[in-house]
């Protein structure tokens, strides 16, 4: 089956004259973050990024942890694992859950400065004895060392976590900067597969900031109010993956 990526005018395109709010989710913010270009090429002109294959044993995980968790919530009682870390809270119980987690719903704020209509979809949220909400994220991996938070590329994950705490607060809840994340670590060292995954889960602390947003945001709204296309991230793999193809085709035509 062959592939092709439509260019032009998508649904979600970005039109600086629309008086309707623009939808921005937080997977577009962490792009723009990224790269500029990517992002201005894909929210303004069309153009978006190849698609990436579904990690569908991640979601897998994903689902039965929040199974796992929703029985807890029910009971209004806190997780085995939540009291092995010393973690004095339970998981929330709100009848918005489901909307929060739906990637379609979220939870969304407007931004009346901005005219965004920004959403994220969270995985749980926790409550402490003080009324304070803990964001938290599932994570899910395979690796012989202990899992941490201290790899370069994860700052795609802490500031996940950063946009989803700055969402509950801007809908009024009161937000603790501690975050969690529940990290689901596949067993490779066992003799045989016998038919069976099993994992070593842990949970991770994070102390968020997102004092940043605000101006990303801004930046982010003038990134698209511009009539030129933002320079390239020289880090960024699907720039450096266009300007060699270019390359190599003025070469060839030459």
């Amino acid at each position: 089956m062959s592939r092709f990526y439509s260019v032009g005018i998508h649904r979600n395109n970005y039109h600086s004259q629309s008086l309707l709010p623009y939808k921005l989710s937080r997977t577009k913010i962490d792009l723009f973050l990224n790269c500029p270009r990517c992002f201005y090429l894909d929210r303004k002109l069309g153009i978006s990024q190849p698609p990436g294959f579904p990690f569908s044993l991640n979601s897998a995980v994903d689902k039965l942890l929040k199974k796992e968790f929703d029985i807890h919530r029910a009971n209004s009682a806190s997780h085995p694992l939540m009291k092995t870390y010393g973690i004095d809270a339970v998981p929330f119980q709100h009848e918005d859950i489901n909307n929060w987690r739906d990637p379609f719903k979220g939870i969304r704020y407007y931004h009346s400065d901005l005219n965004f209509d920004i959403y994220g979809a969270i995985d749980d949220v926790w409550i402490n004895p003080s009324k304070e909400l803990h964001i938290v994220d599932y994570k899910a991996t395979a690796k012989d060392s202990e899992v941490t938070l201290d790899a370069d590329w994860q700052i795609g994950y802490k500031r996940q976590m950063e946009i989803y705490q700055w969402l509950f607060h801007k809908n009024n809840f009161k937000v603790s900067h501690l975050g969690y994340f529940v990290y689901a670590n596949g067993i490779t060292d066992r003799k045989a597969f016998d038919g069976k995954l099993e994992f070593r889960v842990s949970i991770l602390l994070y102390e968020g900031n997102f004092d940043w947003i605000e101006t990303a945001l801004r930046q982010l709204k003038d990134c698209l109010e511009s009539d030129k296309i933002p320079q390239a991230n020289p880090d960024c793999d699907f720039c450096l993956y266009r300007h060699s193809a270019h390359q190599a085709e003025d070469g060839a035509s030459l």
